[in-house]
């Protein structure tokens, strides 16, 4: 996974929060994830602020509280999204390989 997020000039840390971002019903803001991930404010929004400005997110106000700011995935988050989940099945598949169902 290091090595694919590598091709992406991401880190592990951004790549958790694509994976996040990529499970979630409606765009989360960064509070949502301050939660999940039990870190600090200023962790967050460093992490967020790398992401939109590689282009993998943009922020756009909530449509009923306009102080909330809402995550939206761009294309080319999707795309780290899709690369992360094909290596991941490619690891688990190379894993099991040569195992029976026993």
């Amino acid at each position: 996974m290091t090595n694919a997020l590598a091709q992406m000039e991401l880190t592990a840390a951004q790549g958790h929060i694509l994976g996040y971002l990529a499970h979630c019903g409606e765009p989360p803001c960064a509070r949502d994830i301050e939660e999940e991930f039990q870190l600090s404010h200023p962790t967050v929004w460093g992490i967020l602020f790398r992401l939109e400005k590689k282009g993998f997110i943009e922020f756009r106000p909530d449509a009923h509280d306009r102080r909330c700011k809402r995550i939206h995935v761009l294309p080319k988050g999707r795309a780290c999204q899709e690369l992360m989940h094909n290596t991941i099945m490619e690891n688990e598949a190379q894993m099991v390989r040569g195992f029976s169902k026993e």
